[in-house]
């Protein structure tokens, strides 16, 4: 069951609750201000697909999404059994007012509540504040790494 997380700063109070197929637009915003083009209707086809293993968590302001975080429980073959954040952003008008601490602390606690020892995260080297973001809540630096791809021809 996901916590009941709230968050109240000056000028705003955020929920956090599951995504659902009608987020997808939203979404989609959010991830282009990361640079991320994925239209909303794959995004709402993936939030239909979750299964077990995944979790979308989105916060609100007034009903409004201001930001979305994604949470994989997985066992990898060489860590073992986790959590790993894969895609968090709050919109870029209102950071800096706890919504992320807010969000990152319901997913923490999903990732506790699914037996989960700790979350990873990966972050592009050039996100410098988001860096300092996740630091600021206990995460800590490990190693620093190239992600490399290689298209493949069907």
């Amino acid at each position: 069951m996901l916590p009941a997380s709230c968050c109240t700063s000056l000028r705003t109070i955020v929920k956090v609750r599951r995504a659902r197929p009608d987020d997808a637009e939203p979404i989609a915003v959010l991830m282009a201000q990361l640079g991320y083009d994925v239209p909303a209707p794959a995004i709402a086809a993936r939030l239909q697909r979750l299964g077990e293993r995944r979790d979308v968590f989105v916060a609100t302001d007034g009903g409004r999404v201001v930001g979305w975080a994604a949470l994989l429980i997985d066992e990898a073959f060489v860590e073992g059994f986790g959590a790993f954040l894969e895609g968090f952003v709050v919109d870029e008008t209102a950071r800096s007012h706890g919504i992320g601490a807010t969000l990152l602390e319901a997913v923490e606690a999903r990732a506790r509540e699914r037996g989960c020892g700790e979350i990873r995260v990966q972050s592009n080297v050039l996100r410098e504040r988001a860096h300092s973001f996740y630091e600021r809540n206990g995460y800590t630096k490990v190693k620093a790494q190239y992600q490399l791809r290689k298209p493949l021809s069907h």
